[in-house]
């Protein structure tokens, strides 16, 4: 059973954080939510403006996932990869986000992948 969060994510970058007026340079961009997901029920959020930057597409002004239960997380890769070795599903995590330029915390319960 792998842990499933309902996050489709970008990683954080100079570039991205230049056109979103972002100080975050690191992290995870929150591009999509999907519906009754986990991070769905957290109330995290997605972005809603799409952007090219270097001829690739990037949906901007979601939140931004900077921690997973203070661990600093610096892309996608790692925030998936801290989800693997340390959550199981049921588990809950406390997730650093920046929105709207302001650090918050976020409780959310992992759920299993979907087939």
């Amino acid at each position: 059973m792998h842990p499933y969060t309902g996050i489709e994510g970008a990683d954080m970058n100079y570039q991205l954080a230049q056109v979103t007026g972002s100080n975050a340079t690191y992290g995870v961009l929150i591009q999509q939510v999907d519906a009754g997901s986990p991070a769905a029920i957290a109330g995290l959020e997605a972005g809603q403006q799409t952007v090219t930057i270097g001829g690739q597409q990037y949906v901007v002004g979601g939140d931004v996932i900077v921690a997973v239960n203070g661990v600093r997380i610096v892309n996608d890769d790692a925030f998936l990869t801290y989800l693997e070795r340390h959550m199981l599903p049921g588990q809950t995590i406390t997730l650093t986000i920046i929105r709207s330029g302001r650090y918050q915390t976020i409780q959310l319960t992992v759920g299993t992948q979907p087939s």
